[in-house]
Order: structure tokens, then C-alpha cells, then sequence
């Protein structure tokens, strides 16, 4: 053999060698993150959601990719991006509220998915037991619909003497509208309190939601939990400042933006969760062997210079039972 001949041949060997090893390694999982909510409005919650992938060692762009799609407030927007996160052919799914899970649920019944919602999965045919789930669905609940009459409790022990108590819902979010609707007609009923229901899905409705309850002579305001409410917590804080509106919703970030009150779980530590779950199932567990996890902590957050500027005073019970007093 010639030396230039036996050179080629070498040098040849030396770099298919490399390339045949590249192409046996794994490839790198993709998570698929389905949310009704919008990017911009999801910072803090997803970084909790990658806390918990990286204390399992998955760290985005490194050893796991994301594929994100929003549905900016439009559910109606959800089944086609379910199909096109499908279509990806991701390891896994997450779906971060309610209506995000029944779309991925909906569509594939073989990629596992991992939830977080604010309803009873079982319920909603999400999954058939908390313990058991048995299917490709798994995660975390944090069973906001329980917390619909303390929320009332505790907006009655500011205002013992309301004579009506407004709920905003969105009838756009058919599931969590209805179920939070019984929930809150159940407390009322327990309460003997008289509520007046309205509706809003979009910012304009919003201010026409708050027009409508001046109208009726609300005392009070329970905001029910909802994606597009939490993304807006700014704008429903200010909204009822301006019209002087005592108001509670579900999480902090209601509070730490303006609003009176907020009383519930934790979001933080339910995308914590979400993570965390994630990197069980791309370490090799299966969704069917993972019990849902019900965050069962609540929280109460009370803005002390907002109630100042509404002229309302809180009652020692309520301030000593405060995880947070903003002041």
C-alpha cells in the first residue's frame, strides 16, 4: 500500500469514527409547554417551573429543549396548538392550567403530560383517581374550587354587614366557569349571602364588569380563579381601587400588585412541583405510577395600604391569620 493511500485511509477512519459515535447517543428529550396564558406574563412562575427541572439536573438548552406554545387568553386557540406540540413529537407534555390539560388530553393518549390545575381532576375527566392516575396524565392540583367559600369568609369578616357580594367569572373557560360557579352558590347558601354574578374575557370586559357591579350596588368583590384573571391580576387591582371595590382573589400576585386581598395556593410552588415531576418522567417514570399531588398549603395576603386608601380597617383576626401583610 502507498503511504499517501494509507494516509487517506486513516484520516478517513478518524473522522467517521467520531460521527458514528455522535450518532449513537441519545437525543436530546424535548418537553412541550402548553399554557392558555400569555409569555410575558408567566416570568416568576416559570421559573419556578425550572427550579424543579434543575434540581434533577435538567437544565434548558443544555441536556432538555422546550417548545413553548401560548394561547395569549384565546382558549379557543388550545386544541390547535395541542396538535402542533404533537406534531413535535415531544417526551412529554406540560399543561399548566385546566383547559391547556383537557386539550392535550384530547389529543394524544400516548405522550405523557403533566398537569397543573385548579379543578378536581377527577371531576373533569383528567384522570380517573388522585392516587391512581393510570393513564399518560399526571401532576399537581391545587383544588382551587374548595377555597371558593373561605374566600367569601373571609371577604364577610371585613364586611360583616354586606348585604351583596359580587363573583367575576370567565364564561370562555366552560369547566372551571361551572365549577366555580356550583362552588360559589354552595358557599353562598351555607353564608346566607346574596351574590351577584358577571362575566368578563377580555380587558374592555373587564371595565364593563366593574361598571356593572357599581351598578347593583355590590359591597364586595370574589374574583373566581381563572387564567386570563391571574395574568391581569395589574389591571383588576387598579380597577378596583378606582372604584373602590374591596376585593379578593386567589394569589399573591393579586395582592403584591395593588388588590386588597388575595387567598389560596401557591403558584410558585405548584410549577416547583411540575418540574419536578417532569424530571421523574424523563428520568424513566411513568405518569400512571405517579400520584397527583394536591397542594393543599394556603396562603393569605393582606395590602394594608390599599385597605388604607379604601378607608377600610382589618379586624386583628384577620391580620393575625396573614401569611404576608403588605404595608
Amino acid at each position: 500500500m502507498r503511504r499517501r493511500e494509507f494516509i487517506t485511509l486513516v484520516s478517513g477512519a478518524s473522522v467517521a469514527w467520531p460521527l458514528a459515535v455522535r450518532s449513537q447517543q441519545p437525543a436530546m428529550p424535548v418537553i412541550g409547554f402548553l399554557s392558555g396564558g400569555a409569555a410575558s406574563e408567566n416570568n416568576s412562575r416559570l421559573s419556578a417551573f425550572h427550579n424543579g427541572l434543575n434540581k434533577a439536573g435538567y437544565i434548558e438548552g443544555r441536556n432538555v429543549a422546550i417548545i413553548y406554545r401560548w394561547a395569549n387568553n384565546e382558549y379557543e386557540h388550545l386544541p390547535a396548538l395541542a396538535a402542533d406540540l404533537v406534531s413535535n413529537h415531544p417526551t412529554i407534555i406540560t399543561a399548566v392550567d385546566g383547559i391547556s390539560a383537557r386539550a392535550a388530553k384530547a389529543t394524544t393518549d400516548t405522550i405523557p403530560i403533566v398537569f397543573d390545575v385548579a379543578v378536581d381532576p377527577v371531576k373533569v375527566g383528567l384522570v380517573p383517581s388522585l392516587a391512581h392516575p393510570g393513564g399518560n396524565l399526571t401532576g399537581t392540583a391545587n383544588l382551587g374550587g374548595d377555597l371558593e367559600q373561605k374566600k367569601l369568609d373571609v371577604l364577610r369578616e371585613l364586611l360583616p354587614a354586606s348585604s351583596k357580594i359580587g363573583v367575576l367569572l370567565n364564561p370562555t373557560n366552560p369547566n372551571l366557569y361551572q365549577s366555580t360557579l356550583r362552588d360559589t352558590q354552595s358557599a353562598a347558601i351555607a353564608l346566607g349571602q346574596q351574590l351577584y354574578f358577571v362575566g368578563a374575557s377580555t380587558e374592555p370586559k373587564l371595565n364593563a364588569a366593574f361598571v356593572e357591579l357599581d351598578e347593583h350596588r355590590v359591597s364586595g368583590l370574589s374574583i373566581g380563579l381563572d387564567v386570563f384573571f391571574t395574568a391581569h391580576s395589574a389591571q383588576l387591582a387598579a380597577l378596583a381601587l378606582q372604584h373602590r371595590m374591596p376585593t379578593i382573589y386567589q394569589y399573591r400576585e393579586f395582592a403584591i400588585a395593588g388588590g386588597l386581598m388575595s387567598y389560596g395556593a401557591s403558584l410558585a410552588e405548584a410549577y416547583r412541583m411540575v418540574g419536578t415531576y417532569v424530571a421523574r418522567i424523563l428520568g424513566g417514570g411513568k405518569p400512571a405510577d405517579l400520584p397527583v399531588q394536591e397542594i393543599t398549603k394556603v396562603e393569605l395576603f393582606i395590602n394594608l395600604k390599599t385597605a388604607k386608601t379604601l378607608g377600610l380597617t382589618f379586624p386583628l383576626s384577620l391580620l393575625a391569620r396573614a401569611d404576608e401583610v403588605i404595608e
